[in-house]
């Protein structure tokens, strides 16, 4: 495994454990998308490396990341509870991430230096997971302000 490989897979454990962190604790909702805004970044720059060393019509990075993303998205609307639960299904996540990357694109060339593909896009798999989870969060907070169901700041 190459070094970058493994710092792409360290950084998204980290990221994760903190998600994880921040999932398991009581917080007011705010519409607030700097971090995974951050994660985006560090994740295109993860990715946009892994690219150089690739060529850009393999099919099989194109159905990684667009499914990879897919299943990000379907996460995403599963969790939202905060519970112990919420973290079982975190992890379950990052691994349906990399095993469906392990399934679709394989194990790149030996020879090669750069990892596999998702190993480059750990972070905007979780970039994708937070904000379909926050936008949810996000609309039915204020379905339920509409209707009455949840005190306004002014109040």
């Amino acid at each position: 495994m190459s070094s970058a490989a493994v710092t792409n897979i360290a950084i998204g454990v980290l990221v994760l454990a903190f998600v994880l962190y921040r999932q398991l604790t009581v917080q007011r909702l705010r519409e607030n998308y700097r971090l995974p805004l951050i994660l985006a970044i560090i994740g295109i720059v993860q990715f946009a490396g892994f690219l150089k060393g690739h060529s850009h019509d393999d099919g099989g990075i194109v159905a990684a990341v667009v499914g990879s993303l897919v299943i990000a998205a379907a996460f995403g609307v599963l969790l939202r509870k905060g519970t112990w639960i919420t973290a079982i299904l975190w992890v379950i996540s990052f691994a349906a991430h990399l095993a469906y990357d392990y399934l679709v694109a394989g194990h790149v060339t030996a020879g090669t230096n750069s990892g596999n593909v998702g190993d480059a896009t750990i972070l905007l798999y979780l970039v994708v997971t937070l904000a379909v989870q926050r936008f949810l969060l996000m609309a039915r907070a204020a379905r339920q302000e509409a209707a009455g169901q949840l005190a306004t700041e002014e109040s």
